[in-house]
């Protein structure tokens, strides 16, 4: 999963959330990756405990490492990890996954494998899922706040006046504030950088000279990160929805914005083709969608009881989030039209859906983990008129889902960061598989070449599809991935290798 601070605001801003499906070595990766390892590797340190799982070939466990990897003395995290076994007679090794985020947890990505990755790669490796420092069920998890319809969703994201603008600068200086003070400990030390090295403690714990890695969205580029660092403990590597790693985040945001805009004029474009589609307008879904959101932005529409109304910046958001993927436009039409008629309660559950409100009403904490996570990995702030002077560019970008009049603020009240992210090269780590979709609205397609080519040896995949992530599309794509995994030295796919 990818979020990105984009071109409308931090407070009810577009930090898209992707929906994905997620040291000590012997030689380098890519020369020594196809060598099995031992069946059962020695993980004693885990204490594994049995999940519950039909079938009991799910385990959880916990793995303490260092707060600071240079200073012990500041204490230590506990990594959250679970993983779904391999048959032990066909078993090559460990497959770390992730789901991207930054912010969200990965276990899940162990526990409910057989949900998300193919039948070759069950039975051949065992998943290992954690929760990133920070996130999930690590502890200590970042937490900022808990009322997000105060933070997200009661904003004017085109202030009329000094006091509506002071309003917004307000409330990211308290969130960041809150950011700091509630994770004080642990801040300028969840960063990427930090990650990686969790994941090299992973393997080692798990007795493995080499390991294997498959991540999602940022998936990609904690993964690059993992491969510049420790490129000779690197087995195989797939970056699914590959980043641009060269892209600050100014840079991302507007790629994505880009991105993202694309999505949506697709969608009213094949919406006013299609009598069918419920926002269909009479063949005009474009002149009736710029109609609505105005009318949001001067009068919000009801949602529901206890819930604040359907504002401007709620519904971009409602819509960015239905951009992930084409399944999800029908119940995006849907929406459009019952707030065309005054109810926004479909749009409001896309909302909360983007932003992780559960069942009881409470919210996960990944998008708190995400904006610091993203800040701490970032070593430029900008000041607020810095961030205002950036509006025209999204704007221009992404006329229909960047309505904003002021900056994002996203960063800018966070302390700096202590150790951004490295520059990422892949050296040494072997062939790896970057993979992109035409349709990617997230981590758009051109930005995917990129890491491509950024990497010393990275083999691009190019899927035809409207979505976020490319190995659950086709046939074609998830057989790429798999022998890959299973082989990478025999099965490194050609770069510009296309899967229609």
């Amino acid at each position: 999963m990818r979020r990105t601070p984009s071109a409308a605001h931090l407070i009810g801003s577009l930090l898209f959330v992707a929906t994905a499906a997620l040291g000590v070595g012997c030689t380098n990766g890519g020369a020594n990756g196809n060598n099995a390892v031992p069946a059962t590797p020695d993980a004693s340190v885990f204490q594994w405990l049995t999940f519950g799982d039909e079938d009991g070939r799910v385990q959880t466990g916990n793995l303490e490492v260092p707060i600071d990897y240079t200073d012990p003395s500041k204490g230590t995290l506990d990594l959250f990890v679970a993983r779904h076994l391999a048959d032990p007679s066909a078993r090559i090794g460990s497959l770390l996954v992730n789901p991207g985020g930054p912010g969200f947890g990965g276990s899940d990505f162990a526990v409910y494998a057989k949900q998300i990755y193919g039948e070759a790669l069950l039975e051949r490796f065992d998943i290992i899922g954690w929760d990133p420092r920070g996130t999930g069920l690590s502890e200590p998890a970042i937490d900022c706040i808990d009322d997000y319809d105060r933070y997200y969703a009661s904003l004017d994201i085109s202030p009329d006046d000094d006091a509506e603008r002071q309003a917004i600068i307000d409330t990211a200086t308290r969130f960041a504030e809150a950011c700091v003070t509630k994770n004080a400990s642990i801040i300028q030390y969840v960063g990427t950088n930090n990650s990686a090295r969790d994941m090299d403690a992973i393997r080692a714990a798990l007795g493995e000279a080499t390991i294997s890695y498959f991540g999602f969205s940022y998936g990609s580029e904690l993964g690059a990160t993992w491969a510049t660092l420790f490129p000779d403990t690197v087995r195989a590597a797939v970056l699914d929805g590959s980043v641009d790693p060269t892209a600050d985040l100014v840079e991302s945001g507007l790629q994505q914005s880009v991105g993202f805009e694309s999505s949506l004029t697709t969608f009213l474009a094949q919406c006013s083709a299609d009598p069918e589609c419920t926002f269909h307008s009479e063949g005009n879904a474009e002149g009736a969608f710029d109609t609505l959101m105005q009318s949001l932005d001067d009068e919000p529409a009801p949602t529901a009881d206890g819930r604040p109304p359907l504002n401007l910046q709620m519904a971009v958001t409602a819509v960015s989030r239905a951009m992930y993927s084409d399944g999800l436009w029908p119940q995006l039409a849907q929406a459009l039209d019952d707030a065309q008629a005054g109810d926004g309660a479909g749009m409001l559950a896309l909302y909360d859906e983007y932003f992780d409100r559960l069942p009881d009403g409470t919210y996960a904490n990944s998008l708190e983990a995400f904006q610091t996570i993203a800040c701490m990995d970032e070593a430029t702030r900008l000041t607020v008129e810095q961030e205002n002077d950036l509006v025209p560019q999204f704007q221009a970008a992404s006329p229909r889902l960047s309505p904003q009049t002021t900056g994002s603020y996203f960063c800018t009240f966070f302390p700096a960061a202590t150790e951004p992210q490295v520059p990422i090269t892949g050296a040494g780590a072997g062939p790896i598989v970057v993979m992109g979709t035409t349709g990617d609205s997230a981590t758009p397609l051109a930005g995917t070449r990129v890491m491509a080519d950024t990497l010393e040896d990275g083999r691009l995949i190019v899927v035809t599809g409207n979505q976020h992530t490319g190995y659950s599309v086709n046939e074609c794509s998830r057989a790429v991935i798999e022998a890959y995994l299973l082989d990478p030295v025999g099965k490194a796919p050609a770069n510009d290798t296309e899967c229609p």
